[in-house]
């Protein structure tokens, strides 16, 4: 019989409901009885002891709230009765141990990417064109009008196709009745179809809105991100759109390039609007530059690499009360495996880590990373609280209809991602990963602007779990996406990938379901596996200026 309710931790006081709950119901677990006071919906939690005001409230074996007000055992914890509350933290001399799982069966096992000549492999092999600036962004437009049709890169013709029908039946005579009620058909065209190019995957457009207006400090970091786009393993080359006069200036982005990739050998077209002149000239030329960009882009062909070549970067979004217990979980131990195979792997969303600070700052190998990690999220939060905001305002609507009721129950499910290995650097945006390994790298828990962070800093493909469902995708790196229930991957599996609703289900352990998304990552990164955000080129791209973003 499946099971309908999991204590997460020995130490908690609340207990899920991995079912819906009636109100009166008699709930027997690990030998105990609870007697439920009202209904408790699945993902939501119920009490197992009286807690007066004031009371810790307990999961993952850590603090996530108070109780603000008398609840009974049996009682559903809300927003109205506990309020966000988590441990304070320091660096302190406890370092925790590890033991690296088993890894015999992907011992030998290799996927085929693309070599680059500094020693990284990407996962697909794409084109950039890039703006230093906002004011390109009409510009990036024509381009991508002239060459992604013509080049066999365009959007399928789905909904053309719907809007030619309704067009031809509004001529007809048809009413707004027949209109709404119409049966249009679709038509579905192969991805990649008819590509010029067979061996890049695209050319992709980073369009965003700064550059120039803002601080100094955020067109800097721009430049920064932007040139880990560039050096990124999945790019072969780019084109480099710039007025000329904004704050974020080429030369910046060239020395923030020399920072990731000393001897930056890949094709780079840079093309200064204010020089040429004449708008007609300046796309004329982009437009040259990039289709012989894409010529030397198509040389690059898929080769067998170690798994060690592997960055993966690990998000959530549209999270669930199931994420912590399942998606989250899962893909920890995917972490786990790729780190004890020499790989890299990345958690970030730092206001999602509040009320893990402690375990996190006692698995830093390096005392030195672990100030940093303390400094970092003790300077975000008072950021946050400055602005009349905090981490405990982090978790949405959603979240908190779904059982994430406080922040810190939001981020000690969050922290699943990371699995258990050490921390073997903590990287600020939009550093570069250097090290194998874990790595914490600062970003807001917005997971487009986290997600573009990642990538920036190296992730050549990305695991994004979700409860809720989120289309968010990348425009170089695959996105692959990880039903926390059953429910949604059935209701979206139009954009969903995996589902690990089979551990909420018992069908599937934490550990099968982590080693069933390993193989997946190695069909995805060799090509053999195209995700769904990169069949619906889903390519989000939002840059993180560094005010409070939650």
């Amino acid at each position: 019989m499946k099971q309908r309710v999991l204590r997460v931790h020995p130490h908690d006081n609340v207990i899920v409901a991995l079912s819906d709950l009636a109100s009166g119901e008699e709930v027997v677990y690990e030998g105990l009885s609870y007697r439920l006071k009202e209904t408790i919906p699945a993902k939501h939690k119920f009490t197992t002891v009286d807690l007066a005001p004031g009371d810790r409230v307990l999961m993952y074996g850590v603090l996530v709230g108070k109780a603000q007000q008398a609840i009974p055992a049996g009682s559903l914890i809300t927003t109205r009765n506990i309020k966000h509350a988590s441990t304070d933290f320091h660096v302190g001399e406890e370092k925790a141990g590890w033991t690296a799982p088993d890894i015999s069966a992907w011992a030998n096992r290799k996927f085929d990417g693309f070599h680059r000549a500094d020693g990284q492999v990407g996962t697909a092999n794409y084109w950039l064109v890039v703006p230093m600036v906002f004011c390109e962004n009409r510009n990036l437009e024509v381009i991508q009008e002239a060459l992604l049709n013509n080049l066999g890169y365009g959007r399928n013709e789905t909904y053309q196709v719907q809007a030619k029908q309704l067009m031809s039946l509004y001529e007809r005579g048809a009413g707004i009745d027949e209109i709404l009620n119409a049966q249009v058909t679709y038509t579905e065209n192969a991805p990649g179809q008819n590509r010029m190019f067979s061996n890049v995957d695209g050319i992709k457009f980073l369009s965003h809105t700064g550059g120039c207006g803002g601080t100094r400090q955020d067109s800097e970091t721009l430049c920064g991100l932007l040139a880990g786009y560039i050096t990124h393993p999945n790019v072969a080359g780019a084109t480099v759109m710039s007025l000329g006069c904004q704050n974020a200036q080429v030369s910046i982005l060239k020395e923030e390039i020399a920072k990731r990739t000393a001897n930056f050998d890949k094709p780079l077209y840079v093309i200064d609007q204010q020089t040429i002149g004449k708008e007609a000239d300046v796309l004329s030329l982009a437009i040259k530059q990039t289709f012989a960009g894409l010529i030397q882009a198509n040389g690059h062909q898929r080769k067998p690499a170690p798994l060690s070549k592997l960055c993966i970067g690990l998000e959530c979004g549209g999270s669930d009360g199931f994420s912590g217990i399942s998606a989250n979980p899962a893909i920890g131990y995917t972490s786990d495996l790729l780190v004890a195979l020499g790989g890299s792997v990345i958690l970030a969303e730092f206001p999602e880590l509040c009320g893990v600070e402690q375990n996190l700052t006692n698995r830093c190998v390096d005392r030195k990373d672990a100030k940093r990690f303390v400094d970092l999220m003790q300077t975000y939060s008072s950021r946050a609280t400055a602005a009349g905001s905090g981490f405990d305002m982090n978790p949405s609507p959603g979240n908190i209809k779904d059982g994430l009721i406080t922040d810190a129950i939001k981020s000690a499910g969050a922290a699943k991602k990371g699995g258990t290995s050490p921390v073997v650097a903590v990287l600020d945006y939009p550093e570069k990963v250097t090290k194998t390994g874990l790595n914490l790298l600062c970003t807001p828990g917005n997971d487009v602007e986290s997600t573009t962070a990642e990538v920036g800093s190296g992730a050549n493909v990305v695991l994004f779990t979700t409860g809720l469902g989120t289309p968010t995708g990348n425009p170089i790196a695959p996105v692959v996406k990880i039903a926390s229930n059953s429910t949604l991957f059935r209701k979206m599996n139009d954009i969903m990938d995996l589902d690990t609703g089979t551990v909420i289900e018992g069908e599937e352990t934490i550990q099968q379901a982590g080693e069933r998304i390993l193989n997946y990552v190695i069909e995805v990164a060799s090509g053999k596996i195209q995700v769904k955000a990169v069949q619906h080129r889903q390519d989000d791209f939002i840059p993180w200026k560094r005010g409070v973003s939650l």
